[in-house]
């Protein structure tokens, strides 16, 4: 977000390690391109309330808060123990801190909010709490867009998928948009080699905290491959000395089964090929155990367990596992940005973090979207496809709800924009990417809304939990969705900001 240009009031995690880290990178000090962070506390959310917040840095309003509640009772790995899913259900606490998040954002009321997340969290309890997130933030009166993003389409060298709730607060006009760009100096397809291929060889065990770069090294590397990642992102021309490549000792056991695989390959794979391991493994559950990375493709994700073993993160051509320093490069830290902790607690940071170029990525859009929200939003002239009022969208919408799908299909163009329309000018809560991914679970305790609910209760309720969309709606969302994708409906038909912005302008009229 640093990067982004915006200005950090203050940076909370409960965990003194990553606070301390913290601190030694971006409290302090300048660094080009961004300020240091104002506060960094060292807090529990749980007991730290926003009063107290706001009391720190000055102010009861900001424009932007991000966070990632704890992901590890979400996470699929836990599946194994029944803690996820299933009848061996356990409850985890953890579960729980999304709601602490969103407190402070119903405290500060922030333009936009970004909550990272596992994939997990859309299936954990049956999808109840992917559910939960979105209907308790609408509350809260933000439009809420899941997102599940590629940090390899950002440029990060790992195969690494999270899912991001992007809010943006519902008198906002304008629709955030999901299609999120690399950050200007991020290459596109960064291969595992680009990253970590220019470190000292070393072995298992060897290594020491602070060491000087071998520039022969890294000459070689230059004048033999892309080194874009290597300059742009991981800024080694910064650098003075190389940190944390360190290596973690293995047992001679380890080491032998290390050195039957192939690069790229796994235990299970090597397993079917006729290699017998040393380790006393159970073929049913084996699996994994072991993978030796590939240079040319993106490294596994990386994950906090790393600070447990590094089994299934083997250099591609060394016999040991990858270093603090490796794992930080393929998360896209800089090297200039040290862990002054111990080794178990480098692993776990960095597993732990958002890759600081997805972090790039999710703020150079939202501080996009603000700023366009700050200019004044005025349409050059009447819109004939905009309703002048609640009731003329609600006799617009009607006559395209009680067709069937395939009806639908034959309404005519017009007749049909001004049906979809008339839901931005209405619904200025929903966003239309929402309305790809509903989920079954509904509900009827949406607020009575006048006159759309008198004219017609259900375009009110009942409505899906997940996506906010009244069911009434869904045929026409499914069908405009049929027609964008075809071409039929233009981009800035499908997105309607114009029809939005009108609505919400009446709504406010009416309550001066």
């Amino acid at each position: 977000m640093q990067r982004a240009g915006f200005d950090v009031l203050a940076a909370i995690d409960f965990n003194s390690e990553a606070v301390d880290t913290l601190c030694a990178n971006l409290s302090d000090q300048e660094h080009p391109g961004f300020s240091p962070v104002r506060h960094p506390l060292e807090r529990d959310l749980t007991k730290f309330s926003p009063k107290d917040l706001a009391s720190i840095i000055g102010t009861d309003r900001v424009d932007v808060i991000v966070g990632g509640p704890p992901c590890q009772g979400f996470s699929t790995a836990r599946q194994v123990d029944g803690s996820n899913h299933g009848e061996r259900l356990k409850d985890d606490p953890r579960r729980h801190l999304y709601r602490e998040f969103l407190r402070h954002v119903g405290f500060f009321q922030p333009k936009v909010f970004v909550m990272e997340n596992v994939l997990g969290i859309r299936s954990a309890s049956g999808g109840e709490y992917f559910r939960r997130v979105q209907k308790e933030a609408r509350k809260l009166g933000y439009r809420v867009l899941p997102k599940i993003e590629d940090c390899v389409s950002l440029g990060v060298p790992q195969k690494r998928r999270r899912q991001l709730f992007i809010g943006t607060r519902q008198d906002l006009p304008e629709y955030f948009r999901a299609n999120l760009q690399p950050a200007p100096r991020a290459p596109k397809c960064t291969t595992l080699w680009e990253a970590i291929g220019e470190l000292p060889p070393m072995e298992a065990g060897a290594g020491q905290e602070t060491a000087p770069y071998d520039m022969a090294q890294r000459r070689e590397f230059r004048a033999n491959h892309d080194d874009r990642y290597l300059m742009k992102v991981l800024e080694v021309g910064a650098c003075p000395a190389l940190t944390a490549h360190r290596a973690r000792p293995h047992s001679e056991r380890d080491l032998r089964d290390f050195q039957k695989l192939h690069e790229g390959e796994n235990s299970q794979e090597a397993i079917r090929r006729g290699v017998n391991f040393e380790f006393p493994y159970d073929k049913t559950t084996f699996k994994d155990r072991y993978t030796r990375q590939h240079r040319s493709e993106p490294c596994s994700t990386i994950v906090a367990h790393l600070s447990k073993d590094g089994l299934m993160f083997i250099h591609p051509t060394q016999n040991r596992s990858l270093t603090p320093r490796e794992a930080a490069r393929i998360q896209s830290f800089p090297d200039w940005f040290e862990f002054p902790v111990a080794r178990t607690h480098q692993f776990r940071l960095i597993g732990n973090a958002v890759p600081p170029l997805v972090g790039e990525a999710v703020g150079i859009a939202v501080r996009s979207y603000i700023k366009s929200n700050m200019k004044e939003n005025k349409r050059s002239k009447p819109d004939t496809l905009i309703p002048q009022s609640e009731t003329e969208a609600v006799g617009w919408l009607v006559p395209v709800l009680y067709i069937d799908r395939n009806t639908l299909k034959n309404v005519a163009e017009e007749d049909f924009k001004r049906a979809w329309t008339s839901i931005a000018f209405l619904f200025a809560r929903l966003h239309p990417d929402g309305a790809l991914e509903h989920g079954t679970h509904t509900a009827n305790d949406a607020a009575d809304y006048s006159p759309v609910s008198s004219l017609e209760p259900r375009l009110v309720n009942p409505y899906y939990e997940q996506s906010g969309w009244p069911v009434l709606l869904e045929p026409v969302a499914g069908e405009a969705w049929r027609r964008y994708e075809k071409g039929d409906l233009k981009d800035q038909d499908f997105y309607c900001s114009d029809a939005q912005m009108a609505g919400m302008t009446l709504r406010r009229s009416a309550l001066v």
